[in-house]
């Protein structure tokens, strides 16, 4: 879900809101020990790992840098964005990221092109000092990572570079679909006793299927 960050707000103050905005709980779900993996309404759960936890920490700062969406297209746009700007040594960032590409060219390609040029342009905050990244304020931390600026048209080495990545995603994407898809009964069963588990609470609570409701509308996250 998208929301606004006033540029004199600390970053920490911003990943807090981004955190409420989105339901993601008070530690962005960093320490669930599984996450969804969502194509449509079909969750693929994968172990939380350290390396994604280590990526997603910059990943939702990010978001609140670019303003892309936590969306089904905007996780998309994020993941061009980050591949553009480079990932560093995030090896769960490029993994991930290379799917998105991939799966953004089937649904939202001009926009996913677009956010891998902006990402040219710019710089992510993969592998700086994280606490010091919290400290500053939503201007500094955009005008340090480049994304206030105007954007730029593309030029050939832009389109030959992003059919190079596009190309490689396609095939990251394809192994990890067939590595997801024997989790998928799993993930059916854990879907059904989790809104289970949420209509007992809401039950309990007299707010009836009203959590169950919210729960499954979160929106999907890299």
């Amino acid at each position: 879900m998208r929301t606004t960050y006033e540029p004199e707000m600390t970053m920490r103050e911003a990943l807090a809101r981004y955190f409420a905005v989105n339901q993601f709980g008070d530690d962005g779900g960093y320490n669930d020990a599984w996450v969804d993996f969502k194509l449509g309404p079909v969750p693929f759960p994968f172990p939380n790992t350290p390396a994604r936890i280590r990526a997603l920490r910059y990943h939702d700062l990010h978001h609140i840098l670019t303003d892309y969406d936590t969306d089904t297209r905007g996780e998309f746009e994020i993941s061009a964005w980050e591949l553009g700007a480079g990932c560093r040594d995030f090896t769960a960032a490029w993994v991930l990221n290379l799917g998105g590409l991939a799966a953004g060219l089937f649904v939202a390609p001009a926009r996913v092109f677009r956010a891998f040029v902006r990402g040219r342009r710019t710089s992510s905050l993969y592998g700086l000092d994280y606490e010091r990244l919290l400290a500053s304020s939503v201007a500094d931390a955009r005008r340090e990572a480049g994304t206030d600026r105007p954007r730029a048209a593309a030029t050939a080495r832009d389109v030959g570079l992003f059919a190079l990545t596009a190309l490689i995603g396609i095939v990251v994407g394809l192994i990890f679909f067939a590595m997801v898809v024997p989790l998928l009964p799993f993930g059916l069963v854990m879907t059904a006793l989790r809104r289970r588990a949420l209509q007992r609470l809401g039950s309990t609570n007299g707010t009836g299927g009203t959590r169950a409701a919210s729960a499954s509308a979160a929106p999907p996250r890299a």
